[in-house]
């Protein structure tokens, strides 16, 4: 059992019986006789809904063990995504709805760390940036202000911003948590 106060983003709880992942968690220490608040979004790993609360600095809520794997994305069939651990031969399946929108970005052989709790897995750790090509865009302006966007189809048929420049076929880096363009990805030598 741990303070709320305590309570760090990738931590796994049980707080009224359910079974949570931290997201995000932000400490405000009180003044006085006014105690400390621990600001929270959590994430049920058996639903995949996200919650934002406010818990009091002291309420005990009970810290579970999240063990990691580096597994590799196979395929994704009615909902499931499935992982293989290459050393082992070991396969495990994680709901598409606990993984998110990101799901939408796993690609075939991509490694990624899968989250377990005991034998269960009940997440997985993508990374902040990720490489995609562009499918489909208007042609690129060069002689515009950069600070113009236009829309941009990835291979998966996400739609995201991209400045004027960016063509269709080029590779961009993206910043997976807020589905925004981060710049050019830089060519293989």
């Amino acid at each position: 059992m741990i303070a709320a106060s305590q309570l760090r983003n990738g931590m796994a709880i049980r707080y009224e019986g359910e079974i949570y992942k931290v997201l995000l968690a932000d400490y405000h220490p009180g003044q006085g006789k006014m105690g400390g608040v621990a600001h929270v979004r959590l994430k049920n790993l058996s639903t995949g809904t996200t919650w934002e609360t406010s818990l009091r600095g002291d309420l005990k809520v009970e810290d579970l063990p999240l063990e990691k794997k580096a597994m590799d994305f196979l395929y994704s069939d009615s909902g499931i995504c499935t992982f293989m651990d290459s050393a082992t031969g070991e396969q495990a399946e994680v709901p598409e709805k606990i993984i998110g929108e990101a799901a939408r970005f796993l690609m075939p052989e991509m490694r990624v760390a899968v989250e377990f709790l005991g034998e269960q897995p009940v997440g997985v750790e993508m990374p902040d940036f990720i490489e995609v090509e562009i499918a489909d865009t208007a042609p690129p302006v060069h002689a515009q202000n950069d600070s113009t966007w236009k829309p941009a189809r990835l291979e998966n048929g996400v739609e995201v911003m991209v400045p004027q420049f960016i063509k269709t076929g080029d590779r961009i880096r993206l910043d997976l948590n807020t589905l925004k363009y981060m710049d050019r990805a830089k060519a293989a030598k």
